[in-house]
């Protein structure tokens, strides 16, 4: 079975390409969804991130406030490290288990969509045979954001100041996929050759 990894900078279109790569044969995992599976109402990293930063991160729906949780992590380090702590490993294990399932099934290409695999390091660079980064410009990035979320340029900019740099991304890529201003049909021919590489 082929393992792909599959990340790319906020707004680069990263989740477009997974989800034409899940269309055309390839297993996908959702890091980031199941993330934030775990923090939802009753998810199971709740109760933890309570306990951890207080009742204020917590919405009055049950689900982790994740504006509020923002504010807190972009001005202390610190918070971010034991936020992480709390989440990344039940990410793992739930990852981990949907890599048995598919790998049982018989699965030839599993492909993990991973919004910070360059930045987790070798935790998920050693899970995969190939990674394939999603690349635009940081201005194309910005905008597409804003258009999507609302938030303020600012607010943009910090979170991309969280992430990887391009230069980063680019470095750790085995594949690049420029995704700058294209057709989705133009895409979507360009993904499918990345899953020839793949093996499909």
């Amino acid at each position: 079975m082929i393992r792909g990894g599959v990340t790319g900078g906020i707004g680069s279109g990263k989740s477009t390409v997974s989800a034409i790569l899940a269309r055309h044969g390839a297993q996908v995992i959702d890091a980031d969804a199941i993330a934030r599976s775990v923090t939802a109402a009753g998810g199971t990293a709740i109760e933890p991130i309570r306990q951890a930063f207080g009742v204020g991160v917590i919405g009055t729906d049950g689900a982790l406030d994740r504006a509020a949780m923002r504010a807190i992590v972009f001005a202390d380090p610190a918070a971010r490290q034991r936020l992480e702590s709390i989440i990344h490993p039940l990410v793992g294990s739930q990852t981990e288990r949907a890599s048995r399932t598919a790998e049982d099934a018989g699965c030839r290409c599993l492909v993990y969509d991973v919004p910070l695999l360059v930045e987790s390091g070798e935790r998920w660079r050693r899970r995969v045979d190939q990674v394939l980064v999603v690349d635009c410009t940081a201005e194309t990035q910005i905008r597409r954001v804003m258009d999507r979320s609302g938030l303020g340029e600012p607010e943009v900019r910090a979170i991309m100041a969280q992430q990887a740099t391009r230069s980063q991304r680019l470095t750790a890529a085995d594949l690049v996929l420029y995704n700058e201003h294209r057709p989705l049909s133009e895409l979507e021919s360009e993904v499918q050759a990345v899953l020839h590489h793949f093996g499909l």
